[in-house]
């Protein structure tokens, strides 16, 4: 039987949820050259593909953290995500805002989250990690515990790497950026040329350069 990451990384390339472009590359809002554009809302117009990730992030956070008694996503990609997994899980419910909300309450957290709580703080996706350390530091402020971090898509940085080790965080990924590599290759998604060129890219995305294949 295939793992799930092995049916994940081939379902999110099937409905071009992750698009992979080495030789015509997307330009990110940071102006980074990047030969892969991913979008994970993609997955929610797929009613078997969100069960798929919905299913499968539930179990990751009941094996790996067990303790949880909350979830909060965070916004804007993980809403619906964390709202499914939450619902499936049968445990109370958070988003937490990427900025306090400009009136009414302000809210940097929507919902009713009570202090003393085990939380996992949930994405959809991790690139430099920025916005996932926010949303943890949020739900540290309203007086939780974060647990743990999960996440359907892990780009696996070295910056996002070592920002989540120094904040003594344990994140769990369904899907990692060489796991959905490995998928590619071996389905002939993409040729060994596009392989190690999106390997390279990986390693220094802001100096990397396109190449012709």
């Amino acid at each position: 039987m295939n793992k799930p990451h092995k049916l994940l990384a081939e379902k999110l390339l099937h409905i071009s949820a992750i698009k992979l472009q080495p030789e015509s590359p997307f330009v990110w809002a940071s102006g980074w050259n990047s030969p892969i554009y991913t979008d994970n809302r993609v997955i929610l117009s797929y009613p078997d593909v969100r069960n798929f990730v919905k299913v499968e992030l539930a179990r990751l956070i009941s094996e790996q953290f067990p303790e949880a008694n909350a979830i909060a996503g965070v916004a804007t990609g993980a809403i619906a995500f964390g709202a499914i997994v939450a619902d499936t899980l049968g445990l109370p419910y958070v988003y937490v805002r990427s900025t306090p909300k400009d009136h009414g309450l302000e809210n940097m957290i929507e919902g009713n989250l009570r202090p003393g709580s085990k939380v996992v703080v949930l994405e959809d996706l991790i690139s430099t990690a920025t916005s996932s350390l926010k949303a943890v530091e949020a739900v540290q402020m309203a007086g939780c515990d974060v647990v743990g971090m999960v996440c359907c898509f892990n780009f696996q940085f070295p910056e996002a790497v070592k920002r989540i080790s120094d904040a003594n965080l344990s994140l769990v990924s369904l899907l990692t950026y060489s796991e959905m590599l490995e998928v590619a290759s071996e389905i002939e998604y993409i040729s060994q040329d596009e392989l190690e060129a999106l390997r390279q890219w990986r390693e220094d995305p802001s100096s990397w350069v396109p190449q012709s294949f």
